[in-house]
């Protein structure tokens, strides 16, 4: 299903994180993992977006989309994974996070943001009205005009080189 111009904004976002979660994975495979250099990345990354991120769908997307009996459970599904990425995100911030620790934060991270576009994305542009969708998009629009706009490119320390690239 095409996207809906109302959630582009947050399927861009996704798209940021997504990307960070491939270049993690691909890392850890190739046993290239820098865990200052990566958890830093993490950090600033939540900063910079992920938290606007996060509170705009819990102000906006999710009280929406409780209202809709079909998603009712997985609203509760979503916010509950923010608390686990909020912690992740959060050991993250204070270096705590192992090579193991990191690979689980990567995994659950692609999880929730596909779970998110599958599913909840999905399901609100089936059961919402064109209008309510535009009413939505422009409270959302607001809430993330403090979110940084371009995805930061990757430090040299997390970038993969040559043949792993």
């Amino acid at each position: 299903m095409l996207r809906d111009k109302s959630l582009i904004p947050l399927s861009h976002q996704h798209q940021h994180s997504l990307a960070i979660c491939v270049r993690l994975d691909r890392a850890i495979q190739a046993g290239e993992v820098d865990l200052e250099a990566w958890q830093a990345e993490i950090a600033q990354a939540f900063e910079s977006e992920i938290d606007i991120h996060f509170a705009a769908e819990e102000k906006e997307i999710f009280p929406r989309a409780a209202r809709l009996a079909e998603l009712q459970g997985l609203v509760r599904e979503l916010l509950l994974d923010h608390v686990t990425l909020r912690q992740l995100f959060a050991r993250a911030g204070v270096r705590d996070l192992d090579r193991a620790a990191l690979k689980d934060f990567g995994e659950k991270l692609a999880a929730h943001i596909r779970k998110e576009e599958r599913q909840l994305f999905e399901g609100m542009q089936k059961h919402m009205d064109p209008e309510e969708l535009g009413v939505m998009g422009l409270a959302l629009e607001r809430e993330l005009a403090t979110a940084s706009r371009v995805c930061a490119a990757p430090s040299a320390a997390t970038r993969l080189r040559g043949k792993h690239a």
